[in-house]
């Protein structure tokens, strides 16, 4: 029996051996870049580890996560940051990007050239440039106030900073976020042009307008579009950085009102050099997303239709 499966094992490598070959380049980075570094989180997330003190580390077991909600309150005011950011910006990012997808699904002339600068803002919107030039146009002195005067006859110095001002520093970003609808609206498009003609033509025929086609014919049949574009945007949603930390100098400001949990976890890891405790911030989020993840894909049953007649 043992000399039969040493046989088939061998031989098994012997004809995939080439395979294996092509993929070691990716197992390697793989475990070394990804896999090995996931697991020493995982572990150090159980202990006091400092990256000023790195021969000083302790097992505290569940501390960092119970201090997480016992004495540290800059960790609640973070996620409630990063909550009503994701469940404001991704609702209205979907909505924006399928509305601008359905324009561009029409035979309009240069409609080519149109999906190209919509797509623009996702490839630049991530970029630390995009993020000082828009703490710059929502500035105190930026052209978005001055625009403003411009139509209301105000004057610009009596409008407020909108990136200075905790009322709406939040929103800036979420406005920056919907403004990179590029990505979602390509698979949108995608999706669009699969839906065949016969059904819009069959309810043109039975009376149907525009606005009840949208709703019985379109939505019901995105929908496995729209729960792909949902659960990837708000991943990409709850792990957003960048933007939050050139716009708020990397401490959240003002009044910790942009105080991302991302950027709350990168400020106790490098910045106080608590890496410990960062790590078990990292995995709670992982468990966030997981719980949400799990939780659309339970719903999903519900709204979402794969054409099987159920």
């Amino acid at each position: 029996m043992g000399n039969s499966v040493s046989l088939a094992l061998r031989r098994f490598v012997k004809n995939n051996a080439v395979a294996y070959m092509f993929l070691l380049p990716w197992l390697a980075g793989f475990f070394a870049l990804t896999f090995y570094p996931m697991i020493m989180s995982l572990y150090l997330s159980f202990t006091d580890y400092n990256i000023s003190r790195p021969n000083d580390l302790n097992f505290i077991g569940l501390g960092n996560y119970i201090k997480m909600f016992v004495s540290d309150a800059k960790f609640t005011k973070s996620l409630s940051v990063t909550f009503t950011y994701v469940f404001v910006s991704v609702p209205l990012k979907l909505i924006f990007a399928l509305l601008v997808a359905v324009l561009m699904n029409r035979q309009l002339r240069f409609v080519s050239f149109y999906r190209a600068v919509y797509y623009i803002p996702t490839l630049l919107g991530g970029s630390v440039a995009i993020a000082v030039l828009w703490k710059k146009l929502f500035s105190k002195d930026g052209i978005i106030n001055i625009i403003i005067a411009g139509f209301t006859g105000l004057e610009a110095s009596a409008l407020p900073g909108w990136i200075s001002n905790p009322k709406y520093a939040l929103w800036t970003l979420v406005l920056l976020t919907v403004w990179q609808f590029g990505s979602s609206m390509i698979i949108f498009l995608a999706g669009l042009k699969q839906i065949p003609q016969e059904y819009y033509e069959a309810a043109s025929i039975d009376g149907a307008g525009k606005i009840q086609q949208f709703f019985n014919i379109t939505l019901p049949t995105l929908s496995p579009v729209i729960f792909f574009n949902l659960v990837m945007q708000m991943i990409t949603a709850f792990q957003a950085f960048t933007q939050a930390y050139i716009i708020s100098g990397g401490k959240g400001d003002p009044i910790n009102s942009t105080l991302f949990y991302t950027l709350h976890l990168y400020n106790e890891g490098f910045y106080y050099r608590n890496m410990g405790y960062a790590s078990a911030m990292a995995w709670f989020l992982l468990i966030i997303i997981a719980v949400l993840t799990g939780l659309i894909f339970k719903s999903s049953g519900s709204w979402v239709s794969y054409g099987s007649g159920d």
